[in-house]
């Protein structure tokens, strides 16, 4: 989910059109050689059929939802999305009417930031009730502001809250997500533990599943793939963000700014080689995964950025499925 960035980029926006009417030819992708040498493969053949389930996080297209709920969704599918997650609520509707128009535009809705929020276990309940008709798995839980300085107990107490919050979830079938932006990989203060390292040890993987924003963890300097091995199968969720000139961002430990100065672009048009990463998809236990482009506004058409992400993303899972 954003945080504030809302950077353009360089192309304009006659030529970011040109290139969606010319099929948008070739990807970008730029290369991670040296990074995962010492890891194994995938065994051939294991790796189920990611190019049928890609995803997307409706935050990317929040100015069109805005406008046209129901009609920005129908676009998104002909684009051939088939997973929906929403960070723009419901449009007002019950969950079995907004289960029946899913149904209807042939989406599913495995996971939402439009989540649960502390509170009674009763209204906690109902609300649950309603994301199994619409049938979410993983939702996002607000409720828990975390210090602006954050210490290994501070943060030992959010996860005690996720905890707490996803015993509650699992009556319905319902897991909670935690999403990472980039403040959570700066060291604790007096500890060399980040946040990171903190909430992936202390919550319950049976209640609570990490989803790795792929795009944030690299702008944060991270390698995803050493985090898939230090910790297999805690990431069942993925954000697909891709960034443009990483080696450009601000040096150091200042996650804000680095996250501030971020060029985020639709996928294969920045540097994070994700035909890399989808290849450990199995050993980071991913089971959902969706673009988000949270700049995609700021390109003058939002789906049209959309859908060169699903473009890029989709040749290049056919091309690894081959």
């Amino acid at each position: 989910m954003s945080e504030g960035v809302k950077q353009k980029g360089n192309a304009s926006r006659r030529e970011f059109l040109r290139n969606i009417a010319a099929g948008v030819g070739g990807l970008a992708l730029a290369s991670r050689a040296g990074n995962t040498a010492a890891a194994a493969a995938q065994p051939a053949g294991a790796t189920p059929d990611w190019a049928a389930q890609i995803g997307l996080e409706l935050y990317t297209v929040r100015d069109m939802m805005a406008q046209d709920y129901e009609g920005t969704l129908a676009k998104v599918a002909q684009i051939g999305y088939k997973e929906i997650e929403s960070a723009v609520g419901y449009n007002q509707m019950s969950p079995k009417a907004f289960r029946a128009m899913l149904d209807r535009l042939g989406l599913r809705m495995p996971s939402t930031h439009s989540g649960i929020a502390a509170g009674p276990d009763a209204a906690v309940e109902k609300r649950l009730e309603g994301f199994e008709v619409m049938g979410i798995q993983y939702t996002s839980l607000g409720g828990f502001q975390p210090p602006r300085s954050r210490t290994v107990e501070n943060v030992k107490r959010e996860a005690t809250f996720y905890n707490r919050y996803g015993k509650l979830a699992r009556k319905f079938g319902i897991k909670i997500l935690r999403h990472n932006h980039t403040t959570e990989f700066k060291p604790c203060q007096g500890s060399k533990l980040t946040p990171y390292d903190i909430l992936l040890s202390e919550t319950d993987p049976e209640v609570v599943v990490m989803q790795m924003d792929i795009g944030w963890a690299e702008v944060a300097g991270q390698n995803p793939i050493e985090w898939f091995h230090k910790h297999p199968g805690r990431f069942v969720l993925w954000h697909v963000k891709d960034a443009a000139c990483l080696k450009c961002l601000p040096p150091g430990a200042d996650q804000s700014a680095r996250s501030r100065a971020a060029r985020l672009v639709p996928v294969g048009e920045g540097d994070i080689d994700y035909e890399d990463i989808f290849k450990y998809a199995g050993l980071a236990g991913m089971k959902h995964f969706c673009v988000e482009q949270d700049s995609a506004a700021d390109w003058g058409d939002s789906v049209a950025a959309a859908r060169v992400s699903f473009q890029h993303l989709r040749a290049m899972l056919v091309r690894l499925a081959s």
